[in-house]
């Protein structure tokens, strides 16, 4: 950090385990962050800045407003920026505000590599510069292969080169760390973390996400290999703070141990020892100081039984509106015509329980998005999933009404043109 941000009153200390970095501010008390370490020991700040949600002034991200956010988290300890090269203006306000403030090398950047748009090495390099010169850096900390969602996808690069391009990217330290963000089912996420010597992975994860995407189980498997694991979405795109309903609000209200629903939903992540860093799209200085305190408290292993059963009241209001009674066990996995069934019905039920166009995007990205699509329309109705369901749910009659739902013109257009140009 510059030299003059704070008083020199700065020092680090040890609590329960967890590291903790404590900084004097301007009134005198003591603001504290906690890190957790990747797997070459290096501290991450347990909050993280996502950086896809600046506010806009006009088309513009409103950078004065940005630069103060910023500053903020990065004075209460945060040290971890995520940024894409598809956020638009996003790295390009990160590099302006890291430069102008002369703290880039106490930031560990993160940005991401749109795989979908390259068609070669080449291609990879030419976006690669971009991004260098856009964030005014000569080195990207931790770098993403952007919704890298399925290993086809993987060995299709890979036979492009990408990997020799990566590596010689790590050797001359132009990239430090290389992982991947991921949309997509459990059992394909632990190919992807099997496929490469990965550095880290980035998922979403929260507790209405628990078993759907990579879940519970993805993330204990990373651990299990020792790859870090960064944390995205927590807050559901803030469904799990601000369209709530209000008997889940209510509870929460009731509670003595969360102040407010961001607090809950945030400690449910630290609480868990295998989640390095959670990624927050902060866009006021309200949501900046309510995470920093959140971050203050939040321990691993601390969340008592009746904090797990208040969650799981939470839960049960937030899916009344449910239409499919699925659990994401995935027994009914493989689908011999590649049908991803329980991605299908959580977003089915998404769109139920959170209204709008929630689930439609995210259907999109696990389904159209990849190399072998995994539309429920592919299904043919052989029943080998119901045979398996332990919930009997009447697979194949859900699988039509979930592409009913969310296969609109829309969609198909989508899913024809990443195909078509093989944008995946």
């Amino acid at each position: 950090m510059r030299t003059g941000e704070w008083a020199s009153d700065d020092s680090r200390c040890k609590r329960n385990g967890s590291c903790c970095f404590l900084k004097r501010t301007q009134g005198g008390e003591r603001e504290r962050m906690q890190y957790r370490k990747d797997r070459d020991g290096n501290e991450i700040s347990i909050l993280g800045y996502g950086c896809m949600r600046f506010t806009k002034k006009g088309n513009e991200i409103d950078l004065d407003k940005a630069e103060r956010e910023l500053m903020r988290a990065i004075r209460g300890g945060v040290n971890y920026l995520d940024t894409a090269y598809v956020y638009a203006g996003s790295e390009e306000a990160v590099g302006k505000i890291l430069a102008k403030n002369g703290c880039r090398k106490e930031i560990n950047l993160a940005t991401k590599l749109p795989h979908y748009l390259i068609r070669s090495v080449a291609g990879a390099e030419k976006r690669f510069q971009e991004e260098l010169t856009r964030l005014q850096t000569d080195y990207i900390d931790y770098y993403l292969m952007h919704m890298l969602n399925d290993v086809k996808t993987w060995e299709h690069l890979a036979a492009l080169g990408i990997q020799d391009w990566i590596e010689e990217k790590l050797a001359n330290g132009q990239i430090r760390h290389i992982g991947f963000s991921y949309h997509g089912n459990t059992e394909n996420f632990k190919a992807l973390l099997d496929s490469y010597q990965w550095d880290f992975c980035q998922i979403q994860y929260n507790y209405l996400d628990e078993h759907s995407q990579a879940g519970r189980e993805g993330l204990i498997y990373a651990c299990q290999k020792g790859i870090p694991v960064i944390i995205m979405e927590p807050l559901r795109g803030g469904r799990l703070v601000n369209r709530l309903p209000k008997e889940a609000k209510a509870l929460i209200e009731e509670s003595e141990r969360f102040a407010t629903p961001a607090e809950l939903a945030f400690r449910w992540l630290w609480d868990q020892p295998q989640v390095t860093c959670v990624l927050s799209g902060m866009n006021s200085m309200d949501m900046v100081e309510e995470n920093l305190r959140i971050a203050d408290k939040a321990q691993a292993g601390e969340l008592r039984e009746q904090d797990r059963q208040l969650i799981e009241r939470v839960r049960t209001e937030i899916n009344r509106n449910m239409k499919v009674g699925c659990t994401g066990c995935g027994y009914c996995m493989p689908c011999p015509k590649k049908v991803d069934i329980p991605m299908a019905f959580h977003c089915y039920n998404v769109k139920y329980t959170e209204g709008g166009r929630s689930g439609a995007w995210e259907y999109v990205q696990s389904t159209a998005m990849r190399r072998e699509t995994s539309s429920a329309s592919q299904c043919v109705g052989c029943g080998r999933c119901e045979q398996l369901c332990p919930q009997r749910i009447p697979i194949r009659e859900k699988l039509k009404e979930a592409a009913r739902e969310l296969e609109t013109p829309k969609y198909r257009a989508i899913k024809w043109a990443v195909h078509r140009f093989r944008i995946y």
